[in-house]
């Protein structure tokens, strides 16, 4: 534990700390997203089969997926705002306790409306955690360390979304839905018992450098890279959700079990980890937008070819190929929304891009939800595969 202290009462990790110190810092702090990442990403495999057990049909699991994303479309930039203002150590431990109790809430039964509780209070506490600690992270060290940073904090994510999926469907099969959701509150609240237990952890106060006068959070838009950001991240976190959410119930309708259901999910998250590894390489050769442009056409494809799949192990090279395609997106998306982000205001400006991101979570799988009921989950890979290439073909356009 006396290594937690490396973390020391200001935001700003200056040079007088070794490059060994800063290390160690960027994986604790990886280390707390990893285990609330493990939370969050499992409760969505349980509360959609959970859910599908419970009868209910794919709208009603679009519903479920659309109130994950409430919470953080509205309170997105207040987050951010209070990441910026006040620091990071409460967001953290308050957003990981949120995450606890609504995950214990399906333990006590319920039915369907536990089930919108628990994925209310996933996304509210998941908001808080999720700013805060992308604030902390593009804040470690210098500028020129912050790719490599966020690159290796992608790669706990990759981790995380290979062990939370996993962990859902054989902790169902093996204990039940109950003993899977108490699981998964527990490792919820890991961090915030980890940041009680070692004050020093994380700092009671942000020390940016001088913020600009504060406005409507509305005018980061007249950046044009930031807005262009925001779209294409928007885009990429919908094919990724869509697909974490319309799996299951694609996985369900053909006859593979909870457990190979979350075992094709965490292929996703294996290929996210091995393109992650060299990320910056790719970023430096192509650009950071030639990457995120070529993901989408990748993604499209592998999309569009979920619906003419019945084996679990094709399923599992699609979910290869789309882990390959977007995996790298997500962080992508995050550091130029940092580095695009004016003075003082970078937890705001991340925010902004949660709330871009969950106009889309929100409005797609309502959308979606109503045209899988009628047309079956298969359709809706296809239609997001078509989504995707639309997407590409813009963002191939504002390149030239």
């Amino acid at each position: 534990m006396a290594a937690f202290s490396i973390l020391v009462p200001s935001l700003r990790i200056t040079s007088r700390i070794g490059e060994r110190s800063l290390a160690m810092a960027v994986y604790l702090v990886v280390l707390l997203s990893v285990l609330n990442s493990i939370s969050q990403r499992g409760s969505k495999v349980a509360v959609s089969l959970y859910a599908l057990e419970l009868g209910a049909g794919s709208l009603a699991v679009g519903v479920l997926a659309a109130t994950f994303a409430a919470f953080p479309l509205l309170l997105a930039v207040h987050a951010g705002r209070v990441s910026d203002r006040l620091g990071v150590r409460y967001p953290i431990m308050l957003g990981a306790g949120t995450m606890a109790v609504g995950l214990a809430a399906p333990c006590f039964g319920g039915g369907f409306a536990t089930l919108l509780l628990c994925a209310a209070l996933v996304g509210l506490g998941h908001i808080f955690f999720h700013v805060s600690i992308h604030n902390l992270v593009g804040s470690l060290g210098a500028p020129s360390e912050r790719t490599r940073n966020f690159s290796t904090f992608a790669l706990g994510s990759s981790i995380a979304a290979f062990i939370g999926p996993s962990a859902a469907g054989f902790g169902i099969e093996l204990a039940g839905y109950p003993a899977t959701f108490l699981l998964l509150a527990v490792v919820a609240a890991f961090p915030a018992l980890l940041v009680i237990a070692n004050r020093n952890l994380l700092p009671a106060h942000v020390r940016h450098e001088e913020a600009e006068r504060a406005r409507s959070a509305w005018d980061l838009l007249a950046n044009r890279a930031l807005r262009h950001t925001l779209i294409m991240s928007g885009v990429t976190l919908t094919g990724i959700e869509l697909f974490s959410f319309y799996l299951p119930i694609y996985g369900r309708a053909i006859g593979l079990a909870p457990s190979s259901i979350g075992m094709i999910l965490s292929t996703y998250a294996v290929a996210g980890f091995i393109v992650r590894a060299f990320m910056h390489r790719l970023a430096e050769r192509f650009t950071e937008v030639g990457v995120l442009t070529g993901s989408l056409f990748v993604a499209a494809a592998a999309y569009a070819a979920v619906p003419g799949l019945t084996d679990g192990v094709f399923l599992a090279a699609a979910a290869f190929a789309l882990g390959l395609a977007l995996g790298s997106a997500q962080p992508l998306t995050i550091i130029l929304t940092y580095n695009h982000a004016p003075a003082g205001r970078p937890g705001e400006a991340l925010g902004m891009r949660i709330m871009a991101n969950k106009v889309t979570q929100i409005a797609v799988p309502l959308a979606f939800g109503g045209f899988g009921a009628a047309m079956g989950a298969g359709a809706v890979f296809l239609a997001t595969g078509v989504f995707l290439l639309a997407a590409g073909v813009i963002s191939l356009r504002g390149r030239g």
